[in-house]
């Protein structure tokens, strides 16, 4: 039995980018369509099902293709939404995971849509040789140019067109400088999205997503704007919200690690509180200023003094750190994971924990409380980066925020649909 799906109105927006393609449209003789702008606008789905339905107006007996970042980022992102609509509207989906294939039909016509995931530069490779239709890139930003270019060379259809959505970056971003930036030279389409091109979105939940970003992030993810990111990498750390004495009541510990020899190394005591995570304690050794380096093994004692007789989950440590990493297992005592190295995605979920008063800090903790006052974007690169200094800590809680209050987080960013009545 096929799922009823209840649908909203489209906004003007909305409509546009359904439509931009038909007959009778001003715009139907552009090259394709860029649409950009905040999180939850509603511009991916309507353009995925735009998508969809102009590749089954123009093409029978077609190959066309689907990218995400990842494969399974673009399952989360498009697939999934998209295929329960398109049964109700009644086309016939059929995927085929091991080929990553869909293959969608409506009466005689029938096409196939194939999905690639454009991590990394080595991406490219996967969609060489093809013959496409079109292509739809969802979160184009995140890929690699080398990958987004092989894939607009695969469309030699006659009719084809480019589909681009994103979340805006920094301002020297290649995809901003040569595509949203020539539009009128490339043909395309731009419509720029803010949540309130969203009609089903509420007033409560604009207002749940305005609170979990500051600084560039709520300029990018609220307000649409390829932006730079400058001063204090986390301007809502407050001492009075943040700085809570840890008592004693914790339902479980974990460790955070961000190691070095030369340079600092920094160690996290985390303990789970009633009302968030607290890092109770910390251990931070400096071989530059102090004038003494440590060996793995002097580092594992002062982990044991920092633990005492907590039983702790895991250790969270920087993935590069491989001889500290051996020392640790080689003793037997402690589960190791390693940290995702994302920084941005890092950055941003730290970010969302402060501004939900997720984490605090225990007083003891004076070097995580200097570097926080101190941690500031680099402004001398063109790409978004922190400064490379007073960032131990700040890597150590990224670990920690990044891994253990990750599945949280992304619960909490989930996807409302745009629907229609």
């Amino acid at each position: 039995m096929t799922a009823m799906v209840k649908f909203y109105p489209f906004s003007a927006k909305q409509l546009l980018a359904l439509n931009w393609w038909c007959n009778g449209s001003k715009f139907g003789d552009k090259n394709g369509l860029i649409c950009d702008g905040a999180v939850r606008s509603g511009k991916t789905l309507c353009m995925s099902l735009s998508f969809i339905f102009w590749a089954f107006y123009s093409f029978n007996d077609t190959s066309f293709a689907l990218c995400g970042k990842t494969i399974s980022s673009l399952r989360r992102n498009v697939v999934t939404p998209i295929v329960p609509m398109l049964k109700s509207l009644g086309f016939c989906v059929t995927e085929k995971i091991s080929k990553n294939l869909l293959e969608i039909q409506r009466g005689s016509v029938k096409n196939r849509f194939y999905i690639f995931g454009g991590r990394d530069e080595g991406s490219a490779a996967l969609i060489q040789g093809m013959t496409l239709g079109g292509v739809l890139f969802d979160e184009v930003a995140l890929m690699p140019r080398s990958f987004v270019e092989q894939a607009l060379a695969r469309c030699s259809v006659e009719g084809s067109k480019f589909w681009f959505n994103c979340n805006p970056e920094h301002p020297f971003h290649w995809f901003y400088n040569e595509w949203i930036k020539k539009t009128d030279e490339k043909n395309m389409l731009y419509i720029h999205f803010t949540m309130d091109d969203n009609p089903s979105l509420s007033p409560k939940i604009k207002s749940r997503y305005k609170s979990l970003y500051t600084g560039a992030f709520y300029d990018r993810f609220i307000e649409g704007k390829w932006v730079a990111a400058d001063g204090l990498v986390y301007p809502m750390f407050s001492v009075d919200k943040h700085i809570r004495s840890a008592g004693d009541e914790f339902s479980e510990y974990y460790l955070s690690c961000d190691y070095g020899t030369v340079n600092p190394f920094s160690l996290g005591l985390w303990g789970r509180g009633n009302d968030g995570w607290y890092r109770i304690n910390e251990y931070y050794h400096s071989s530059r200023d102090t004038g003494v380096q440590l060996t793995d093994e002097e580092y594992y004692g002062h982990l044991k003094e920092l633990i005492g007789d907590r039983k702790i989950t895991a250790l969270i440590i920087d993935p590069s750190a491989a001889s500290f990493i051996e020392t640790v297992r080689r003793h037997g005592e402690l589960t190791v994971i390693k940290a995702s190295n994302d920084v941005l995605g890092g950055i941003n979920r730290v970010c969302m924990a402060l501004k939900q008063n997720e984490i605090f800090f225990s007083p003891v903790c004076t070097d995580t409380i200097r570097e926080f006052s101190v941690y500031r974007w680099d402004d001398d690169i063109k790409r978004d980066a922190p400064k490379k200094e007073n960032d131990h800590a700040m890597d150590d809680i990224r670990y920690f925020v990044n891994t253990v209050l990750a599945k949280k987080t992304d619960d909490c960013m989930f996807s409302v649909a745009v629907e229609r009545k």
